[in-house]
């Protein structure tokens, strides 16, 4: 259970606040478990928010690239709330499920295909170790280009933080 009250309607943000909601409404369809703890703050919310957008909607990565950085990053960093989701995209994207099975089991990368496990491992590099080693900076530049490269990085700091955020307030599921 949430740390803090949810909040999911409209009425119940100050009126000058109402325009975060209105934002989520707008951009996502709800306002997920997710954001309701943190809809105590709206302005924090509207922030995340913003930059999921752009990560989801306006980043050059294809969705295949962002989901798979996701859900890797939410399985390394114990995200349940995002790693259940984002499995679940991911499989009904057709990614093989030993692919999805090895990202969520932390397990070794064996069988899978050389495009996803280098995704996987900047993912994994760059949340256990707190760098990018520059042999997997320079396979996701050669691969990504330079804007892609930048948006694999902001992807996976994206979902860490989100981690801390849904696990600091015990954010419930599904999400």
């Amino acid at each position: 259970m949430p740390r803090l009250p949810e909040i999911f309607e409209r009425d119940q943000l100050p009126e000058d606040k109402r325009w975060v909601h209105d934002y989520l409404i707008e951009t996502r369809k709800k306002v997920s478990n997710g954001y309701a703890p943190y809809m105590n703050a709206p302005e924090y919310v509207a922030a995340i928010a913003h930059l999921g957008t752009y990560i989801r909607f306006g980043s050059s990565l294809p969705q295949e690239v962002y989901e798979l950085l996701a859900l890797t990053a939410s399985a390394e960093c114990d995200n349940p709330y995002e790693a259940d989701n984002h499995a679940l995209i991911t499989t009904g994207m057709g990614i093989a499920k030993s692919t999805i099975d090895a990202i969520c089991k932390k397990a070794a990368l064996d069988g899978v295909s050389e495009e996803h496990a280098l995704l996987i491992r900047c993912a994994r590099e760059l949340i256990r170790e707190h760098r990018l080693s520059d042999a997997a900076f320079d396979a996701a530049r050669k691969r990504l280009g330079e804007r892609g490269v930048c948006e694999l990085i902001g992807t996976i700091g994206y979902y860490s933080m989100l981690a801390c955020v849904h696990n600091g307030m015990q954010v419930r599921g599904p999400a």
